[in-house]
């Protein structure tokens, strides 16, 4: 019986660790070449990792980065191509070679106005193309002050609950108020957080999507804080952004993956 439980446990507990790197609106074409580069030098055993520079770099990075590490775009639109000046279709993100999408980042909700309607239709139209989905959600430090964390991120995964699949969804949760700011939750607020979405997940979709969905942290990881922040059991990975432009994104790897074996 003890076999058997543990042989469940091992089958169904262990989630494979996954670190993306945000490059946002960073690097020119030497910046790029220098750090794909460095990039191409760390090991990534033990981990997914996946990067998103900005669309213009993609074919560059497809083309030089090494095959243990995947790329993102940073956003796409939320139909194929046509008269969408500005965007980039789903199509063209998987014709050029990217396997991963970023959705809903903060920065794409605040300044870009993108609400939880269409990133529900976007998500939709990236999965149907095949492109795997890095789906960000966040509270305000406002809505944390006001006891609000966790209606505020229901209210995120909600619409998108049933399009909620551990092979093609990873959910990164990132405290707006501690993006680029510097600072940084706690382990313990983290992993509460982290917790609490995971116990509505298994709510809203059951035990097996609860189970298995990634669930990464994306407020301003760092090499220092990122031992104690992987240690807690329901933080799957970081959605990383200055950090990843930096050699520190390899101690982050490293941090995660050892603490997942």
């Amino acid at each position: 019986q003890r076999h058997r439980l543990h042989r469940i446990n091992k089958l169904t507990m262990p989630r494979t660790p996954i670190v993306g790197g945000n490059w946002k609106c960073n690097l020119d074409k030497a910046g790029v070449t220098a750090l794909v580069t460095a990039l191409n030098g760390i090991d990534c055993t033990g981990c997914e990792v996946v990067v998103a520079p900005v669309a213009l770099h993609i074919p560059t990075v497809v083309g030089s980065i090494k095959a243990d590490i995947t790329v993102s775009a940073q956003n796409c639109n939320f139909k194929g191509n046509g008269a969408f000046t500005g965007e980039c279709s789903a199509d063209q993100i998987v014709d050029i070679g990217c396997k991963w999408v970023i959705l809903g980042h903060s920065e794409r909700r605040q300044y870009f106005k993108e609400d939880n309607d269409i990133l529900k239709t976007k998500l939709e139209y990236a999965l149907s193309k095949g492109l795997k989905v890095i789906y960000c959600i966040g509270e305000s430090l406002d809505e944390r002050n006001a006891g609000k964390t966790i209606e505020v991120l229901k209210s995120q995964v909600e619409p998108i609950k049933d399009l909620l699949k551990p092979e093609s969804v990873v959910i990164a949760y990132e405290p707006i108020w501690a993006i680029g700011t510097g600072v940084t939750a706690t382990p313990e607020q983290a992993q509460e957080t982290h917790k609490d979405l995971r116990a509505y997940i298994k709510e809203a979709c059951g035990d097996a999507v609860a189970d298995a969905v990634r669930i990464q942290y994306g407020g301003s990881a760092n090499a220092k804080n990122a031992p104690e922040l992987s240690a807690c059991p329901d933080i799957d990975g970081f959605l990383v952004g200055g950090a990843s432009l930096k050699p520190e994104f390899g101690d982050i790897i490293k941090a995660i993956a050892a603490a997942k074996k």
